[in-house]
């Protein structure tokens, strides 16, 4: 299913719908995708995306195809916002690359280059179900301050008792930087009512694209939620960057072996429920996101 955009934002720019990490389009992530923005100014993507409404939407431009059989096939990649250009969008990289795959392309290796920096994406075919897989940008993990952990807590409105105490805050980059933040209980997560600007301000100010908030089921199966609303958006129904800036994190703290693969569950409290897969290989810095995608009818 292709949208077109009305003539404010683009003449002649088919934006395609899909929801990733979920073989259900009433589930995951839903994102915008635009598979050939070449031409397009920032101000025309930004419009496209704020017509669109999806927390992010991904504009790819195809570069130079090498003809050596195999070779992964490059595009260059935006992402924005319905407020702002994003630097790296998980669930907009796996929706576009099953588009990709979908539309003339078939399953393979892509290239994106983006402003974080370079993220190959494998896709393939599953049973008759297309995955994505991305490979992030080198990840760092780092202290948060008493006093920006202090502003968080009282955006959220969450006692600091209702933290984990064995998941210590952290800020988390792996393409896009994110506040991680355990809760002691699932109740606590479930329970998530902020103050919009007061977070928001906090965000801008620690150049934060999410705050994620995670809930350790067992050993390797996490819970999580992330608000959004740097982006204009309230909550993210399930967030590629911020569960690869996760798993880079578990690691790094040693909650978690350094070779592992981790389930993140996310989205059900907003009643959009996604399953993204987290995997980290022993002597490799870089994390792997995996998930579905499927395209949004209607």
């Amino acid at each position: 299913m292709t949208t077109k955009t009305p003539d404010t934002a683009s003449a002649s720019c088919d934006v395609l719908r899909y929801t990733a990490f979920s073989t259900d389009p009433a589930g995951g992530n839903p994102a915008g995708i635009v598979l050939d923005a070449a031409g397009l100014d920032d101000a025309v993507m930004l419009g496209i995306a704020a017509e669109v409404g999806y927390s992010e939407s991904a504009f790819l431009t195809p570069g130079p195809h090498s003809p050596a059989a195999g070779a992964a096939r490059p595009f260059d990649v935006r992402y924005f916002s319905p407020r702002a250009e994003v630097s790296f969008c998980g669930h907009a990289t796996v929706a576009a690359a099953v588009a990709l795959a979908e539309r003339g392309h078939g399953p393979g290796d892509f290239v994106f280059s983006t402003q974080a920096g370079t993220v190959p994406v494998t896709v393939t075919d599953v049973d008759g179900t297309l995955r994505a897989t991305l490979t992030s940008v080198e990840p760092h993990v780092e202290e948060v301050t008493a006093a920006d952990l202090t502003e968080a807590l009282a955006a959220l409105d969450w006692p600091a008792a209702d933290l984990d105490p064995a998941l210590p805050p952290r800020l988390a980059y792996a393409g896009a930087r994110h506040l991680i933040l355990a809760a002691a209980t699932r109740e606590r997560l479930a329970d998530l009512s902020y103050d919009f600007e007061r977070l928001a301000a906090l965000m801008r100010r620690l150049d934060l694209t999410t705050v994620q908030l995670v809930w350790r089921e067992s050993d390797l199966t996490f819970h999580a939620r992330d608000p959004f609303p740097v982006g204009g958006v309230v909550e993210d129904p399930a967030t590629g960057a911020a569960a690869a800036a996760f798993g880079a994190y578990a690691r790094e703290l040693g909650l978690i072996p350094q070779e592992s693969e981790l389930t993140l569950y996310q989205g059900a409290d907003m009643g959009r429920p996604g399953v993204l897969t987290v995997n980290l290989r022993e002597g490799d810095a870089r994390v792997r996101v995996s998930g579905a995608a499927v395209r949004i009818e209607g």
